[in-house]
């Protein structure tokens, strides 16, 4: 059986094999261990505050910490109570998609009532309660992607931060007494799973990781097949306003390069389970094949021949059972 990709992409033969477009800047390794070196200074003055939303066989808290340039971040945080799990559990981190927040508690409690622990991160300047603390040049009308890219400094780019509120919520989650560090996943669809990869990255303690068509990967692509639209619109909005004669074109690609997931996949230890439909035309499958090939760990890819960026039926399931062998 031949599966062809969408007639806008390569052949899926040739996704298997294609290791992205856009540019990896010289000093991205040294611009990522800095970035944890700033991460791992920060002092999280973590807060945990009882919810409204309460359950018998579980304890839910607002979480609160301070991440990177001083900004208070906000994510739910449920654990089984004792009575019902007691000892050391498994934790699931799980991030949401663009523009979006954590989501309702009770998506959270399938884990839960399993024994997990589970963490669900509100992205700073979002639709949740993290706080964006802002600072930067340029402009900030369409997205969050080109937030920081007329800064000087590309430690200010936003998701940059967002990146490190990842890998810091993990660290979080890792050092609660009920969490056994050894046993944690992360999960999230289109830019939750981007930041799946992200923070698999950046914390590599991460076992397992659950990606669904991940967003924030191979910009360049993006724009070559002219589909900087709908989430990635921002991109074709900066050149718009700040290089409508794309005379700064390399630069600015390879200034993205630093906040591109593909750039850091290699650095995953953590077993990968990614869903993708082959008909995306919103995270393009070769950009999300961009990054799943630099994987070097144990990885899978889930093929949706005829789906798009939508729901794909069953994947759910899978990653319940996927997350279970924690």
């Amino acid at each position: 059986i031949i599966v062809m990709a969408a007639l806008f992409e390569k052949p899926l033969e040739e996704l298997k094999q294609y290791m992205g477009t856009n540019p990896r800047p010289e000093d991205f390794d040294n611009y990522w261990d800095r970035a944890l070196s700033e991460m791992n200074s920060v002092n999280s003055e973590i807060e945990l505050v009882p919810a409204k939303f309460q359950v018998h066989f579980a304890e839910c808290f607002d979480l609160y910490f301070t991440g990177v340039k001083g900004a208070r971040i906000h994510a739910k945080y449920i654990r089984p109570r004792n009575k019902q799990y007691p000892g050391k559990h498994p934790a699931i981190l799980q991030f949401h998609g663009y523009s979006g927040n954590c989501g309702d508690w009770q998506s959270k409690l399938g884990y839960v009532a399993a024994g997990f622990c589970v963490a669900a991160l509100d992205c700073r300047g979002q639709g949740g309660l993290s706080e964006d603390t802002g600072g930067v040049k340029g402009n900030t009308y369409k997205g969050q992607i080109i937030r920081g890219l007329d800064d000087p400094d590309p430690d200010n780019l936003l998701f940059r931060q967002i990146f490190l509120d990842t890998a810091q919520l993990a660290k979080i989650v890792m050092s609660f007494p009920e969490v056994d560090e050894t046993r944690v996943g992360a999960m999230g669809g289109s830019q939750g799973g981007g930041l799946t990869i992200a923070c698999g990255a950046l914390e590599p303690r991460i076992k397992k990781l659950a990606p669904l068509f991940p967003f924030l990967s191979d910009y360049k692509r993006v724009w070559d097949m002219d589909l900087a639209k709908g989430a990635y619109e921002e991109l074709n909005m900066y050149f718009r306003l700040f290089d409508p004669r794309h005379e700064r074109e390399t630069e600015v690609f390879t200034k993205l390069g630093y906040i591109d997931i593909q750039n850091l996949a290699g650095r995953i230890n953590g077993e990968v389970m990614m869903g993708t439909g082959l008909q995306d035309t919103i995270c393009p499958p070769s950009t999300q094949f961009a990054a799943y090939n630099k994987i070097k760990s144990k990885k899978r890819v889930v093929i949706y021949p005829d789906f798009g960026h939508e729901g794909l039926p069953g994947f759910d399931d899978m990653v319940y059972s996927f997350m279970m062998e924690l």
